[in-house]
């Protein structure tokens, strides 16, 4: 990690932006494990399917959260 505040740089403090990264991630995250649970599905494996739809709960989860503060420090 650097020292070195790179919101010169972006137009955004880094601890915003991460926070930004961090809900981007899990949105990608919750879209890719779309497709994993249409796979495991498709090849009827049922308890394959149902993890990746934990994986997928705790990503948008975690999305929501990141929204939540990421508005509350924006706003």
């Amino acid at each position: 990690m650097s020292d070195t505040e790179t919101g010169s740089v972006t137009g955004t403090k880094d601890k915003t932006y991460n926070i930004i990264w961090f809900v981007e991630a899990c949105l990608s995250n919750a879209l890719k494990l779309e497709g994993y649970i249409q796979d495991s599905e498709r090849d009827g494996d049922a308890e394959l399917a149902e993890f990746f739809r934990r994986a997928q709960s705790e990503s948008r989860k975690g999305a929501e959260q990141g929204k939540k503060l990421l508005a509350a420090r924006l706003g």
